[in-house]
């Protein structure tokens, strides 16, 4: 799994590198869609062409990944979903911390900087 950071930004330059994978995400919104992917996740990469790393990323689940690879977390959140993750997991995957530390965390006005 790749390391938790806390300065992921989605401009365009990650967008257009991580079109295939949103695409790929997004798709999942359809429940035959969900279907295929469940039944050979691997031929389902295929077939929206992801690179080997996106494609590794997606089957390991490696959530910090794809966004280092131009996933947005709005259409990774679907791929999340039919794990049956929560925002709050996913947040905390991406701060280092547990889904309640993280939840609390929000509710007690998020991360304070500077």
């Amino acid at each position: 799994m790749t390391e938790a950071r806390d300065d992921y930004v989605l401009d365009l330059a990650q967008s257009r590198r991580g079109y295939a994978l949103n695409r790929l995400c997004g798709s999942l919104k359809d429940a035959d869609n969900r279907r295929r992917f469940s039944e050979d996740e691997a031929a389902y990469c295929d077939a929206y062409k992801l690179s080997p790393e996106q494609k590794q990323a997606v089957l390991e689940r490696d959530w910090t990944a794809m966004l280092d690879l131009g996933a947005s977390i709005f259409y990774t959140f679907k791929l999340a979903m039919l794990d049956r993750k929560s925002m709050q997991y996913l947040g905390g995957v991406f701060t280092g911390m547990s889904a309640e530390e993280f939840a609390s965390t929000m509710r007690s006005g998020g991360r304070k900087f500077g």
